[in-house]
């Protein structure tokens, strides 16, 4: 699994960037997931070349220590700010995957980042995808980033 590696090595430059936090592989990179609790979770959707999902699963607690480390303030309920600073998050790894995934991402198209939080929710394909899921860990706690890609 390449890809798994660039998609870490894109994670930890965003983060070392923007939130001044390294990121690290925490666990073993599978193919599936639990459902999420108390968490929030961007996405962007891939179209072109490459068909699928990527996404990017925070419990609230990370997201909000991220969200505060992303804009220098203290953030304490899951709002806006936090909202915004998730889907930023996921649009500027999108960014990063379309380069990968093709010849300096001219053939694929990214959809606008959507967000989804609550206390309980699944994340599952819909159609037959490659999955690749992959638990990091930084100085706010762990986290999920997943992609899925049309076979």
């Amino acid at each position: 699994m390449e890809i798994a590696g660039k998609i870490v090595e894109a994670t930890n430059e965003i983060f070392s960037s923007m939130i001044m936090m390294e990121v690290a592989v925490e666990g073993e990179i599978t193919d599936t997931m639990l459902p999420l609790k108390s968490s929030i979770t961007g996405v962007i959707g891939l179209a072109g070349t490459h068909k699928g999902v990527l996404a990017i699963h925070f419990p609230h607690p990370v997201a909000m220590a991220i969200t505060g480390s992303f804009l220098g303030m203290d953030v304490e309920e899951i709002n806006e700010d936090v909202e915004d600073a998730v889907g930023e998050l996921a649009n500027m790894l999108g960014g990063n995957i379309k380069s990968i995934l093709s010849d300096n991402g001219r053939d694929i198209d990214l959809s606008l980042p959507s967000v989804i939080s609550g206390e309980s929710y699944d994340f599952q394909p819909t159609r037959d995808v490659d999955r690749v899921v992959i638990p990091l860990q930084c100085d706010a706690g762990q986290f999920t980033v997943e992609l899925e890609l049309e076979k």
